[in-house]
């Protein structure tokens, strides 16, 4: 199962408690009293792996270290570990407390847009001064120290978007897994029965990212299907690739189906650069297949008829990829 969306709770460490401390050899009686070290921070880290939410799906609440306390001789506490937490690429952080927040620097949403990139999201705790730093010509003995600062603690909606470059849509059983599967070897599962795919899947076409994006039927906008779940997905795609099965007794109302949910959840996704796939025409006929894909062509010129049984067709998807890449 894909985890999406989940809630955690990200806290910094505690700074650690500045020391008070003295030389006790005769004649050198000063402050010895170090400081403590800084309390850990917290960052978020991109991964290609889409399953990463899914450790968050029990556990909700995590914390980086907390700093040492100072010590005797002037030594400083050693700092608090950072907790890097890695996330999907494609993960927004919506940070729950912002509002009236004046760290608005950490408070807006982070995006974690690239694999490896690393974002600090909670900062840990400022260290306390030990009595050594307080020291002074008026004040040779100085008991004050100062206490370690709580890290920032903050609640996150954390929501994977995915980001591809091609977007498979269109209603169930239009082919789309097959069509990834034969052009990416992603692997996906599919069967002759609605809603095989439960999750979206990515695979990889010479470094075009192409998501099969599922669930999607008339309705899916107000929460019919699993669509709702992965409308959001289809934002990050740069172009869509519409997929209607030829055994549609009705291209145009299939069609327009998909397009009006998409219209209804966000209008420019509507406006995306599209093409249309008429997908399984190894059951037509020729004479079918060039009908429908006039049919077609009224209300998107950039048709192309593909089965994943027929090497010629995929080869004309493989050009028109090719050429989305390089125009991109």
């Amino acid at each position: 199962m894909l985890v999406d969306e989940v809630k955690i709770k990200l806290s910094g460490g505690k700074g650690g408690d500045g020391c008070v401390a003295f030389n006790k050899n005769k004649g050198e009686r000063g402050p010895t009293g170090g400081d403590g070290g800084n309390g850990g921070s917290v960052y978020l880290e991109g991964t290609s792996n889409l399953t990463a939410l899914n450790k968050f799906r029990f556990k909700k609440e995590f914390s980086a270290e907390d700093g040492v306390d100072g010590k005797n001789k002037i030594l400083e506490g050693k700092k608090g570990k950072d907790l890097i937490l890695k996330v999907p690429i494609g993960t927004i952080a919506h940070n729950l407390n912002a509002a009236g927040n004046r760290h608005a620097r950490f408070l807006r949403d982070i995006e974690i847009v690239k694999n490896k990139e690393k974002i600090l999201i909670v900062r840990g705790g400022r260290r306390g001064k030990g009595n050594y730093f307080f020291r002074s010509s008026t004040n040779t003995t100085p008991k004050e120290f100062e206490e370690g600062k709580n890290g920032e603690a903050f609640d996150f909606l954390l929501e994977l978007r995915l980001i591809a470059d091609v977007g498979l849509i269109g209603l169930p059983s239009a082919g789309k897994s097959s069509l990834l599967n034969v052009l990416t070897k992603a692997n996906v599962k599919v069967a002759a029965y609605p809603f095989t795919t439960l999750e979206p899947n990515l695979g990889d076409f010479y470094g075009l990212i192409i998501a099969d994006i599922p669930g999607l039927i008339e309705g899916a906008s107000s929460g019919k299907g699993l669509g709702i779940r992965f409308l959001r997905h289809i934002k990050r795609t740069r172009i869509l690739i519409h997929c209607i099965s030829s055994e549609s007794e009705n291209l145009l109302k299939d069609y327009q189906a998909i397009k009006n949910e998409l219209k209804k959840y966000e209008l420019k996704l509507a406006r995306k650069r599209e093409y249309i796939f008429l997908t399984k025409t190894d059951l037509i006929s020729e004479k079918e297949i060039k009908k429908k894909v006039e049919e077609l062509k009224k209300i998107n010129p950039n048709v192309l008829g593909v089965s994943v049984y027929d090497e010629g067709s995929v080869e004309g998807v493989r050009k028109l990829l090719r050429e989305i890449k390089t125009g991109l």
